[in-house]
């Protein structure tokens, strides 16, 4: 098995979002935010070569929105899917597997591309992975998110007839790749746990977008239940730093991985690397 880091671009979001409760005072000093009180975050998809198999992690926000929808996230950076691809000898056809944590349009945006006046799946060769609750929940949304939910996005994986749901009870994907389910951000997000040269890798999606939402009170205002994000965070990071996990993160704009220690001030990262150096 082969892993590597596939970066789509950089966007912006509004930093109090970002932090919740927490005060601007103090989360400027992790991500310091523009004169809009934007900060940049990261769109890190990861993608695993397993024999035969060769499976995406997300895939960005995509392309295929108008101006007026990009003038809100300020797309930047010059990473694209296809480029981060190729430098890794790939291309978006050679895709077999496109595994959806949520249906949240940063996480999946990239699965749909317009050809003329049709939408079609973005890789043809894949199947798309999601799960029934997860699907259920974003394709009848509350009207608190379904502004994250675009139907774009994904009612034409559906239609192409590539759309497949993992079950609880099942693990569709190689041995060494297990699913972990988060209620907190949105309803049944999946989180990928990987066997990797002696390693357990977790891609953190949106349960820990970034290093800066390790501390327990760090929750995103985005969150649909944030009482149950923070007992998630808390129950996974004292497993994380008991076993040595090594966590992998969407969204945070310069580490792609760390290591957790415990400290005085509770949890916080050992080593940061990128994900090559593992």
């Amino acid at each position: 098995m082969n892993l590597y880091s596939i970066n789509t671009g950089y966007f912006k979001l509004d930093g109090g979002a970002m932090f919740g409760v927490v005060p601007k005072s103090i989360w400027h000093k992790i991500n310091p935010a523009d004169e809009n009180n934007m900060c940049s975050w990261a769109l890190r998809c990861l993608l695993i070569e397993d024999g035969n198999r060769l499976i995406l992690v997300d895939n960005g926000m995509g392309d295929k929105q108008d101006a007026k929808f990009f003038g809100h996230y300020y797309m930047h950076g010059d990473d694209s899917l296809d480029k981060s691809l190729a430098a890794h000898g790939f291309h978006r056809n050679d895709i077999t597997d496109v595994l959806l944590t949520h249906l949240h349009f940063d996480h999946c945006g990239g699965s749909i591309v317009r050809d003329g006046e049709q939408l079609v799946p973005a890789f043809k060769n894949a199947n798309f992975w999601s799960n029934q609750r997860h699907w259920k929940w974003a394709t009848e949304p509350n009207e608190r998110e379904k502004a994250s939910f675009l139907k774009e996005n994904i009612l034409p994986i559906q239609q192409s007839g590539q759309l497949k749901f993992i079950e609880t009870h099942q693990n569709e994907f190689p041995q060494g790749i297990a699913i972990r389910q988060a209620f907190g951000h949105t309803d049944a997000m999946m989180l990928p746990e990987i066997k990797y040269k002696g390693k357990t890798i977790v891609y953190m999606a949106d349960l820990l977008p970034s290093t800066g939402h390790i501390p327990i009170p760090y929750v995103m205002a985005y969150d649909m239940f944030p009482l149950t994000t923070l007992n998630e965070k808390k129950h996974f990071l004292i497993e994380a730093q008991q076993n040595d996990f090594v966590l992998f993160f969407e969204h945070d704009p310069q580490i792609e991985c760390c290591t957790l220690q415990q400290t005085e001030k509770g949890i916080r990262v050992k080593d940061s690397f990128k994900l090559s150096e593992i």
